[in-house]
């Protein structure tokens, strides 16, 4: 009996010890840095998914970044079913933004769970050793893949916040998490730092293998390095890199401007950067951020009617847009289509929309066809010249194949341009602009002339006026414009004449545009609760 109760006892005992023991065991499901930055694999695990937060366009709202950069601009109207439709929306191309708008929230958000990523790669990679997964050479790209992408996500955030927290390391408990608002100017140091340290370690983009496609180049640090100087003014750094990216030869502009926008067109010679989309058949309803590897932008802008795709409506061109570009333009009809006499596969008849309120939001009834509705080729019926219609049939309606062209080389020469006529050197920059009209202009000599033309005269300020016009028209509905008028210091000037220009009822909705105020957004006020810092000017 006695030894029973030993013999109980000890083994009650070992199983304290073992209880004990299992206590201080990590929690299941939870990974330590030291095992799982284990070798070059992972480094390049890490490293793609620093890439990720770029395609979001999805959390408690829908927030792709062109509801910014072209709704708030003259280039559009937000559309939709109705103006409760993406109301967030409304109030951000109204100038009636609050602190409590979702898609200003989820954007931010979006943006640092980017920086996040970057930044804990950033400090993990360089601990490993080279092995038979990652060279030496591999390491050194992989990091500057991600000062490319912490670049990346900084400019989203300054353009349109301002200065905010400049986070450069990881945050590993709460209390790091408060973090001090840097300055618009700091801010951009940074970018230009990381983008600079980025283009030594980056591989030109003839070196990658097509499976590669799409990662971060020496090219798109350029490029980058060009447009961040260009928003300081630093119009001399500017051009240098501009230089830079134009005597590589990696880049060059396609034939046919159409082209661009095409899934056959993806990753092409005019690519310098574009955010990577594959159709996803599975649904993302209710999921958000992380749930999609498929883009909601072809749905989100194509057209309301059954018989062009059956989308939401959204982003629809302005009638100012229309009238930007110059009799002939062939990229009008690229980028614009007015869903009034279209013709259909049957040959036999014009079609017009099953309901036409379906296609008018504020009076608008024109439609976004870059990334929703495809360019074919142009036909000619009865002395009409139109062109027919395609759609990609997707998979399931929120996951579209099309990429996201955040950097074309006509936006590199036109940027170019732009720095060569503030330096007064005008040959270049006349020289960048005619490569861009010239292929749009392709064989027919009888429009878009070369500059001057039409009002224009040969000198600093009309230049500068045709780059901005270039600009608008070769980027159109590509997401710029609203950044490109902030950035010029003329978005009052050039709102309040749009304003003008838009129907009563459009016009019954705006309020007052206030410089010094809406050239930039609220910082959300659920981010300011987490980490108290100054509100922007105005809200």
């Amino acid at each position: 009996m006695k030894k029973l109760i030993y013999t109980i006892l000890v083994i009650c005992s070992l199983g304290l010890v073992s209880c004990n023991s299992w206590l201080l065991d990590p929690a299941p499901g939870v990974t330590n840095l030291e095992d799982y930055f284990t070798g070059g694999g992972t480094a390049i695990q890490a490293t793609n998914a620093a890439y990720v937060p770029l395609m979001w366009e999805y959390n408690t709202t829908y927030f792709p970044e062109w509801f910014i950069g072209d709704v708030v601009s003259d280039d559009a109207l937000k559309g939709g079913q109705s103006v409760g439709d993406m109301s967030d929306v409304f109030d951000m191309e109204n100038f009636k933004t609050t602190s409590t708008n979702t898609l200003l929230l989820d954007f931010y958000r979006a943006q640092y769970q980017g920086v996040a990523r970057c930044n804990l790669s950033i400090a993990e990679i360089p601990k490993l050793s080279p092995d038979t997964v990652m060279s030496a050479s591999l390491q050194n790209r992989l990091i500057g893949e991600l000062k490319f992408l912490r670049a990346m996500y900084y400019f989203r955030l300054v353009r349109v916040f301002g200065g905010v927290p400049n986070v450069l390391t990881p945050i590993y408990s709460d209390a790091d998490w408060k973090q001090v608002r840097a300055t618009k100017d700091e801010i951009y140091s940074q970018i230009i730092s990381d983008l600079t340290d980025a283009n030594t370690k980056l591989w030109r983009k003839s070196q990658y293998s097509s499976g590669d496609l799409g990662r971060a180049t020496k090219g798109a640090a350029q490029a980058m390095l060009l447009k961040a100087n260009l928003y300081i003014k630093n119009y001399s750094e500017a051009k240098r890199w501009g230089d830079s990216i134009m005597l590589s030869n990696e880049y060059t502009l396609v034939p046919k401007y159409a082209d661009n926008f095409t899934l056959a067109g993806e990753n092409g010679p005019e690519s310098v950067f574009e955010i990577q989309y594959v159709e996803d058949p599975t649904s993302d309803y209710g999921e958000g951020d992380g749930f999609t590897r498929g883009t909601f932008s072809m749905i989100l802008t194509r057209s309301r009617s059954s018989k062009l795709g059956g989308g939401w409506g959204f982003n629809k061109p302005t009638e100012n847009l229309y009238k930007e570009f110059e009799n002939g333009d062939p990229r009008r009809d690229v980028t614009i289509l007015r869903p009034v006499n279209i013709h259909f596969s049957d040959e036999s008849s014009y079609v017009q929309m099953e309901t036409p309120s379906q296609e008018i939001y504020l009076g608008d009834s024109l439609l976004n066809r870059k990334n929703a509705l495809y360019y074919d080729n142009y036909k000619t019926r009865e002395g009409i010249t139109y062109d027919s219609i395609s759609w990609y049939v997707l998979s399931h309606a929120t996951r579209g194949p099309i990429n996201n062209k955040v950097i074309r080389y006509s936006d590199v020469l036109l940027m170019y341009a732009e720095a060569c006529c503030e330096l007064n050197l005008l040959s270049p920059a006349k020289a960048a602009l005619e490569q861009v009209r010239a292929r749009a202009r392709g064989n027919n000599s009888a429009i878009l002339p070369v500059f001057p033309y039409g009002s224009y005269s040969d000198n600093q300020d009309d230049l500068r006026k045709a780059i901005r016009h270039e600009r608008r028209v070769e980027l159109a509905m590509e997401g710029h414009r609203w950044f490109d008028l902030c950035r010029w210091g003329v978005a009052k000037q050039v709102m309040d004449a749009y304003k003008a220009t838009e129907s009563a009822e459009a016009k019954s909705y705006m309020a007052p545009f206030i410089e010094g105020k809406h050239e930039l957004f609220p910082i959300p006020s659920k981010e300011i609760d987490l980490n108290p810092m100054d509100q922007n000017p105005g809200y």
